[in-house]
């Protein structure tokens, strides 16, 4: 636990780090330089601590950062609000080293709680998602709908960050595909920071890094909103629709997912709608 916490920490550090330029925080470009990104002592002097002291949090060595510390931090890597909580998590982690305890095995059985709630959806098509975003369960809406977009077919793996990645048609049905990738590549990095001792997020962590998109994404600590986002895509059947995608959490390693489809512009003629 230790180990894994104090790497996802210092990972994020150097990719944040990496990710910006001089101009982003107000510093001349200057000459071209060897590495991408800020120097570590161009950091350090904007969150007010010393060369020595960063390079200690970014290389495990220091794994005590106080509240301020983080901070300033923070503020001199222009995090926004979804990275500072992000950030706050892994923090957190450190502290807790010791003490935290182990995630446990997923619950892949929904309950009939759960199953009653997606069912009374109806017609609003509502699925249930691991935590390694394996599809658990699902109404008979959000089968029609994503059947034919090739959710369901083999090489998806009932696995939404596979489909996404992996699957052919997924690129051609996501008009707004890497807004969807980052979504998915962001619930996957929740889940990791999440349930660090989990074998299968792992698994479906090393499976995704063989495609170059999830693994550069993932290396960059690429974060986003994931919990309440607009989908565009192309369906095969209706056209053009949109989905604004809304999420809840009923139980620790279990997501409830809904699909609103098309609420502000009925564009097909038939199209099943969700009422205001």
């Amino acid at each position: 636990m230790e180990r894994v916490s104090r790497s996802e920490f210092a990972e994020f550090l150097i990719a944040r780090r990496a990710q910006l330029q001089p101009e982003d925080v107000g510093l001349p470009s200057g000459r071209r330089r060897r590495t991408p990104g800020l120097r570590r002592e161009e950091v350090a002097a904007l969150a007010g601590v010393s060369a020595d002291y960063l390079a200690r949090l970014e290389q495990g060595r220091d794994t005590n950062p106080s509240t301020a510390v983080l901070a300033a931090l923070a503020d001199a890597l222009r995090l926004n609000e979804v990275e500072k909580h992000h950030f706050g998590k892994l923090a957190l982690s450190l502290e807790q080293k010791t003490s935290c305890p182990a995630a446990g095995q997923a619950r892949e059985q929904v309950s009939d709680t759960i199953q009653a709630v997606i069912d009374a959806l109806q017609p609003t098509p509502a699925f249930v998602l691991g935590r390694w975003l394996n599809l658990l369960s699902w109404n008979p809406s959000f089968r029609d709908f994503t059947e034919p977009l090739g959710m369901f077919d083999t090489e998806a793996h009932h696995n939404f960050a596979i489909y996404v990645f992996d699957h052919p048609a997924a690129r051609k049905t996501f008009l707004n595909w890497p807004d969807v990738a980052d979504m998915a590549t962001s619930a996957l990095r929740a889940a990791a920071t999440r349930f660090p001792d989990d074998p299968s997020v792992a698994g479906t962590i090393e499976t995704l890094s063989r495609n170059p998109e999830f693994e550069r994404r993932w290396r960059e600590h690429r974060l986003t909103d994931f919990r309440s986002v607009v989908v565009r895509l192309q369906h095969p059947l209706r056209g053009e629709v949109e989905v604004e995608v809304e999420t809840l959490d009923p139980a620790a390693d279990q997501t409830v997912m809904i699909w609103l489809v098309d609420r502000r512009h009925a564009r097909t003629p038939g199209l099943r709608l969700v009422n205001e």
